[in-house]
């Protein structure tokens, strides 16, 4: 019989549970695990490990690092100037064998500014008209959503594909159809930066409001100048023709008087 008794698996599983031997089932943990910041930001990384006595411990990174506090298990570091993406990397040892954890470091550029345009900003009742929206520079543009509204109607939305890391601007267009009813209502753009997926949250800015002036067409002066043209020469032709008319009707009446007196 087994010198632990009824109490021989428990036992054992508790002896390999506080004496891990070898170290291999430690594990290091990172926090945050996903990281959005603004050029030259500055955030705290929390480093951990659930080896009880490990030897070693500490954060790799190229960028500028302070040891704030730490503890048998932990580490709190100050990372500094974050001005490009990288990657950083927390490591542990315990009983000889060491672990890392690593994460990703996204640097985003929101988009301070949103621009718009109404081409032309004058426009006749049922000719086209242009609206534009320009973000001058933004990252990452893949995360980016620009929204053309009418008042509180949505024209169309633009998403874009995934570039390189540089900085970007974005822009996106509607061709539009003027109505009386566009002058009631301002045109706006609206750019939302989704950043939830690497670990940030939403960047909203909006545009200026820009009203539409919005008139009625006037014919065109050389058309009013053929059909004024032509009403005149269809006035005198019809005056001429008035005028034919009752010459002769005058002229056969003073025929008509003469042959009586000749025939009396």
């Amino acid at each position: 019989m087994s010198p632990f008794g009824c109490w021989g698996l428990p036992t054992a599983l508790l002896v390999l549970f506080c004496c891990p031997g070898s170290g291999e089932g430690f594990e290091v943990h990172m926090y945050p695990e996903q990281l959005v910041v603004e050029p030259g930001g500055s955030k705290l990384i929390n480093c951990s490990t659930s080896c009880a006595q490990p030897q070693t411990g500490g954060l790799e990174t190229a960028l500028t690092k302070t040891l704030l506090e730490s503890g048998a298990q932990w580490k709190q570091y100050l990372i500094s100037n974050i001005s490009w993406d990288t990657v950083i990397h927390c490591y542990f040892t315990c009983f000889g064998n060491q672990k890392l954890k690593s994460l990703n470091i996204s640097v985003f550029y929101p988009p301070k500014q949103v621009l718009l345009k109404l081409q032309p900003a004058w426009v006749a009742v049922g000719r086209s008209f242009i609206i534009e929206c320009h973000v001058p520079a933004v990252k990452p543009l893949e995360s980016l959503t620009l929204t053309l509204l009418h008042g509180q109607e949505a024209l169309c939305n633009k998403t874009f594909a995934r570039g390189d890391d540089s900085i970007r601007g974005a822009t996106a267009t509607h061709n539009s159809t003027a109505h009386r009813q566009d002058g009631r209502h301002n045109f706006s753009c609206h750019a939302h930066l989704d950043l939830r997926s690497l670990g940030g949250g939403i960047v909203h800015r909006a545009s200026e409001p820009q009203m539409l002036k919005v008139y009625e067409p006037r014919p065109d002066n050389q058309m009013v100048v053929i059909i004024s043209v032509v009403s005149v020469l269809l006035l005198l032709f019809v005056t001429s023709v008035v005028l034919c008319f009752v010459l002769g009707q005058h002229w056969r009446q003073r025929r008509m008087g003469a042959y009586g007196v000749q025939d009396a």
